[in-house]
């Protein structure tokens, strides 16, 4: 006797439900894998539980690939009918467009954090190990070159600052140099003006009497000379 149809409905008891749920996805991401394999066929198998978790089978490296796929196809079939449409349902689909790329997005962030990869496949880690070695190779570069223009910008100011250095150091010899040159020229000043009174030679050596005196001629005579007492003195005769 062959099996009778079963009636397909919600089953009450939660443990049998999870387990029909795990034996129910495995059995549906091979015969995924398998249309893929005979068939060459590019598909993706997204299945959420019902605690939220993520299950997904994608033939492609990147599952997002297949959605922008699907989303380019949906998009031209919905614009054939856009004029037929209501401005209303345009808006609820581009609402729930937006919203599973929201989705997606997040997704594809918490799985760049390290998070929910036991959805992922052995294609879709190493999809996610290579771009993330890329974003790092990115990342090393950026840096490397703000590196290097800090290290540029840094060393041009050392520079500007050593001739602005060399400058002021300049001008300080400059000063120095004249406030010398003032002092030796005030120096010589003090000097000529004390030789000049030295070597000045005196009017008259006189004592007792005036430059001159007359003789009894009435002719100027020389004055006399002091000399010492001992010395005899000349008359004239």
């Amino acid at each position: 006797m062959g099996r009778g149809r079963v009636e397909l409905k919600r089953i009450e008891n939660k443990i049998n439900r999870q387990v029909t749920f795990s034996k129910r996805r495995s059995g549906l991401l091979k015969k995924a894998r398998e249309i893929s394999l005979l068939c060459d066929a590019e598909l993706a198998v997204i299945v959420f539980s019902t605690k939220g978790k993520l299950f997904e089978y994608s033939t492609q490296p990147c599952l997002e690939r297949i959605l922008q796929r699907y989303e380019r196809y949906s998009y031209a079939e919905r614009q054939v009918g856009a004029n037929d449409q209501a401005p209303d349902e345009n808006w609820a689909i581009e609402h729930e467009k937006l919203k599973a790329r929201v989705e997606v997005l997040q997704r594809n962030q918490r799985n760049f954090m390290g998070e929910e990869l036991d959805s992922l496949n052995l294609k879709g880690l190493q999809s996610l190990e290579q771009q993330l070695d890329s974003a790092l190779k990115h990342i090393r570069s950026k840096k490397n070159q703000a590196m290097n223009e800090s290290i540029s910008e840094l060393q041009k100011k050392d520079k500007a600052l050593q001739e602005h250095n060399k400058l002021l150091a300049k001008k300080n010899k400059e000063r120095e140099k004249a406030l010398s040159r003032e002092e030796e020229g005030g120096l010589q000043n003090n000097v000529d003006v004390t030789s000049v009174l030295v070597t000045q030679p005196p009017e008259s050596l006189n004592i007792g009497g005036s430059s001159e005196s007359k003789g009894s001629e009435g002719s100027p005579t020389r004055p006399n000379s002091i000399l010492p007492h001992w010395m005899p003195r000349r008359t004239n005769e």
